[in-house]
């Protein structure tokens, strides 16, 4: 392993300080951990940003390894983090490796088991002797595999263990909901009701998910329930981290491919497949978080213009002249004050066909793109309009 390695912990990002505090302190306990200098980076609502986390790095050392601290493999996972791993590739002269989230691991089901626990001695009750039933709420998320993580990791709490059930749940986006699976888990008449909020900051959906468990207990006093504590900065969470930090320097990161709604198509999710689709959403979804400036008043700042235009400035486009597209497209937007943001863009996966521009949220790309074509985009920009001859495919 070589001395000159550095490590980027990505983490989210919170209007609250001690949700970011909490990512410092584990990026400070893996340091320790590995003997590497590791830096917290965020995805949005907090800076430094992953990418200016990679950039302060680069200097200095010959490999970042970015590791998300993130429980499962959403969006922000499968996009937007690859997003900025491989912009740092191309502008950085340093080796970037990608690690995987933290998903479903056995220190993660250890740490559960021991969360549950705590409700159980707080409510006086003792599994293997009363009818305990748990319930695992997550965040919810638009992406089945995500969710379906979340199941998993109840059926594997539930195993070996003198439980009378546990059921997954989410405190929104997806179903079951944290209140319907509580009225569900009524019917069964538990002794005890142990909810434990699959999260690792304590924030506001962590206070949601208290102010319900409170809510069932008052509605339903046969059955004494409880609320533990998210995960918080547990040791534990280093050895995770550790591990996904070692799976990618040795190159065997894997993701669940088989069930991604970016590459195959699901039920109910057809319009998300394409990997073309999942590249575009992360590079809009940054943009709209850019301006953090509001991030103490709105907490969730989106500061979106009406047109996104990504250029590929990757190495077969770089050499077909995307730099100076890029800067005509800025100028002749500039100069007839379209609502629009240019950006650079890894690849766009259309090599030879570049340079490459991709416009949302028309989902317009075009191809083979040239300076002198950058006036009439920017008529199409400001006229919601498509230059017909120069589109390559449509999202």
């Amino acid at each position: 392993m070589l001395d000159s390695e550095a490590v980027v912990l990505a983490g989210h990002g919170s209007r609250r300080e001690k949700s970011n505090e909490q990512v410092r302190e584990l990026a400070v306990g893996l340091e320790g951990r590995l003997g590497l200098p590791v830096t917290a980076g965020f995805i949005e609502l907090e800076a430094p940003s992953i990418s200016d986390a990679i950039a302060s790095l680069a200097p200095s050392v010959s490999d970042v390894t970015v590791v998300p601290l993130s429980l499962f493999a959403a969006s922000h996972v499968k996009a937007d983090v690859p997003l900025v791993v491989n912009e740092a590739r191309a502008e950085h002269d340093v080796d970037v490796h990608s690690g995987r989230h933290l998903g479903v691991h056995p220190a993660i089901v250890e740490l559960l088991d021991d969360r549950i626990a705590d409700v159980e001695a707080d409510l006086g009750v003792d599994r293997t002797a009363d009818e305990v039933v748990v319930v695992l709420c997550a965040r919810g998320s638009s992406d089945p595999d995500s969710n379906g993580d979340v199941h998993k990791l109840a059926r594997l709490l539930y195993e070996g263990r003198a439980f009378l059930d546990i059921e997954a749940a989410f405190i929104g986006v997806t179903e079951p909901l944290l209140e319907d699976a509580l009225h569900t888990v009524s019917k069964r008449r538990p002794d005890a009701v142990a909810v434990v909020p699959y999260m690792l900051g304590d924030g506001v959906l962590t206070e949601r998910i208290r102010e319900r468990t409170a809510e069932f207990d008052e509605e339903y006093p046969y059955a004494a329930a409880g609320c533990g504590d998210p995960l918080g900065t547990d040791d534990r969470l280093l050895d995770v981290l550790a591990d996904r930090f070692e799976e990618a320097r040795t190159g065997d990161v894997s993701m669940s491919c088989d069930t991604c709604k970016y590459k195959v198509e699901m039920d109910g999710f057809e319009a998300d497949a394409g990997g073309a689709r999942a590249m575009l959403r992360a590079m809009t979804h940054r943009a709209a978080h850019e301006d953090r400036s509001a991030v103490d008043d709105e907490p969730h700042v989106h500061d979106a213009p009406d047109k996104h235009v990504a250029v590929c400035t990757n190495r077969t486009c770089a050499g077909r002249g995307a730099a100076t597209v890029l800067e005509k497209l800025r100028q002749a937007v500039d100069a007839r004050a379209v609502d629009a943001r240019i950006t650079r863009s890894s690849c766009l996966d259309r090599c030879g066909e570049g340079p490459n521009v991709a416009v949302y949220p028309e989902g317009v790309w075009y191809g083979s793109v040239q300076p002198d074509d950058a006036d009439r985009l920017a008529v199409a920009l400001e006229n919601d309009r498509i230059v017909s001859e120069l589109v390559d495919q449509t999202l």
